[in-house]
């Protein structure tokens, strides 16, 4: 089953992809506001009873696709977690532990809505990523039951402000917030098999930047959650970021930045395609 969070003539709601449209689960279970609430509630047998042999109410072409999870609690991101990617800082073996930064919902987009590129610096660089969404409230989690906490997947840009990921000595967090430089969608999907390599494409203006599987990724999904449960509780509905691969060819010099048309496309044949275009902020 396939969940997206939509915008139908300004009014915000929730529902299942089928076919070419969207049936409206909003109106059909009630009690859940949004899709963070479906996931809260670890409603999602109920979300597809409701979605079952039911014809789309709306078609794809009628509304405006949102990030899937419009508030969740956390976001979380791991960086540097594909095999090679080091090079990129000077880092030649692998670390112990990930690293960890967060992201605010308000810094991605969904699907089809634009990329903004900031007034005050020209640098928006995107990283292509595989996205797993929390499906219950978890702590202390083992490595060997963590991928039972995984309720659905997603996929991720995380776009970054590079120079303002140097305006701290030991953190990213600026650089990686600004509003509106990140997509996530366009839906999650909720049938996977994590057991197995996802192939994650990415591709700008239609050439193929990213091509790699997580099989490249240092820290496992699995790693991931049970690292991360040792220290926080991970809550239903939250989003964790696992992690971006190397980009194609030799490194530019200068680097060549994302200017207002260019189109990203990141997709997993599991989930689809999240697409978005670049503009300049207003």
């Amino acid at each position: 089953m396939r969940l997206a969070s939509y915008s139908l003539r300004g009014r915000p709601s929730f529902g299942a992809v089928v076919g070419e449209g969207i049936v409206d689960l909003r109106s059909r279970l009630a009690r859940y506001p949004t899709l963070v609430d479906v996931f809260r509630a670890q409603a999602l047998d109920e979300a597809k009873s409701a979605a079952a042999g039911v014809r789309p109410d709306v078609p794809f072409g009628e509304v405006e696709l949102l990030p899937p999870l419009l508030a969740p609690e956390k976001i979380l991101c791991i960086g540097i977690n594909y095999a090679n990617r080091g090079a990129d800082y000077n880092v030649t073996n692998n670390p112990k532990y990930p690293s960890m930064f967060y992201r605010a919902p308000n810094s991605m987009v969904g699907s089809g809505q634009h990329l903004v590129r900031p007034k005050i610096s020209e640098q928006l660089d995107y990283e292509g990523e595989i996205a797993i969404v929390i499906g219950r409230d978890c702590k202390h989690v083992a490595k060997d039951a963590a991928l039972g906490c995984v309720a659905g997947i997603t996929l991720a840009n995380e776009g970054t402000i590079r120079d303002w990921t140097r305006h701290g000595q030991f953190n990213v967090t600026q650089g990686k917030n600004f509003d509106s430089t990140g997509g996530i969608g366009p839906w999650i999907e909720t049938e996977f098999d994590l057991s197995q390599p996802l192939h994650l494409t990415v591709r700008k203006n239609g050439e193929v930047t990213q091509d790699d599987t997580t099989a490249s990724m240092i820290f496992s999904f699995a790693d991931i959650i049970a690292y991360t449960t040792t220290f926080m509780t991970l809550k239903a509905g939250d989003v964790i970021c696992t992690g971006t691969p190397v980009k194609k060819g030799p490194k530019a010099d200068p680097p060549v930045w994302l200017k207002p048309g260019d189109t990203i496309e990141v997709e997993c044949p599991t989930i689809g395609v999240l697409r978005n275009t670049v503009v300049d902020e207003a």
